[in-house]
């Protein structure tokens, strides 16, 4: 679900949703969403330029990164930044930072309403100010699932980074796994401070730190915690055991040769809550009786013009 949840994080740096999807209309190509800095621009007007901002896709089931596409920032000059997206494999692909093939370079971040966009062969790139896509009521959710029918996120915004890809990018074997991830530096050294895959592991990491473990470490780590917090939502242990193998490690799965949303990847409208709260209450209650936004795009960047801009502090 969304990872509005790290205060003590770099807004710049923390990631809200990930989103993976079929191109509409275009079977042979996938969009890559990474949204970051909650209620934008309130706390940070900027991507950080010591950050690498990336896309890790396992395509051998090992849990590990065969391919990445890393997006570096320059540094903000007079309001204005530029992006660097690069496509790195095999072992690089399990680096950070600026490793392998720069496939597109000096993009610029759309700070205003108009999308600017980069095109370079196949490849599509946005980043920028955009209208945050999630909808949930996090009110009714902590107060016992008392729902108010009010969409939290309905007039908040988001930092966007959007690839649209070849499938033939992600790896010749179409049924892929795909997580986010923000690295920044201590010291000269990029270590990870945030992380996701599937929606909803705020809500199920329950204290696990699977921000800061790789998730081929997860299962190892978290599989007794996992299982013992689903056996407290109702579940028999072998139930439990199916949902914590499930959620662990915390790896969207993707087949790019469907269009079906999640948990196929992600589509901007997958009702992503509802299904937490059918996880959550044992299929007793399945609805929280928010709808997705009505202003997604048709089109690149898919994510909707934003709103306007709240002044930066």
């Amino acid at each position: 679900m969304h990872h509005n949840d790290s205060p003590n994080l770099d807004p710049r740096t923390d990631i809200t949703d990930l989103y993976v999807f079929q191109k509409p209309g275009e079977l042979s190509k996938s969009i890559l969403i990474l949204n970051v800095n909650p209620e934008a621009t309130t706390h940070a007007n900027a991507f950080d330029p010591q950050a690498s901002y990336e896309f890790k896709i396992d395509n051998n089931g090992d849990f590990e990164a065969e391919i990445a596409f890393h997006v570096l920032f320059s540094t903000l000059d007079n309001g204005k930044q530029t992006a660097t997206l690069y496509r790195a494999i095999g072992e690089a692909a399990r680096g950070a930072g600026a490793v392998g093939e720069a496939i597109i370079q000096h993009a610029p971040v759309s700070f205003t309403r108009e999308s600017r966009n980069t095109t370079e062969g196949q490849y599509w790139f946005f980043a920028g100010l955009r209208n945050e896509p999630f909808f949930a009521d996090p009110v009714g959710f902590v107060n016992n699932m008392q729902w108010t029918g009010q969409d939290f996120w309905g007039d908040k915004n988001v930092f966007g980074i959007v690839l649209e890809v070849p499938n033939s990018a992600l790896g010749s074997q179409p049924n892929i796994g795909i997580w986010g991830r923000t690295m920044v530096q201590v010291h000269g050294i990029l270590i990870p401070v945030n992380q996701m895959g599937r929606p909803g592991t705020n809500v199920f990491r329950q204290g696990a730190d699977t921000n800061a473990t790789p998730p081929a470490q997860q299962r190892e780590r978290f599989f007794s915690q996992y299982v013992a917090m689903f056996e407290t939502f109702g579940y028999r242990e072998a139930e439990a055991t199916t949902l914590a193998l499930e959620w662990l490690p915390d790896i969207l799965p993707y087949d790019y040769t469907s269009a079906a949303g999640y948990p196929n990847g992600r589509q901007l409208t997958d009702d992503v809550v509802d299904h937490v709260v059918k996880i959550m209450t044992c299929g007793k209650m399945k609805d929280d009786l928010l709808k997705p936004h009505t202003n997604y795009l048709a089109e690149f960047p898919y994510l909707g013009i934003p709103h306007e801009a709240l002044t930066s502090s």
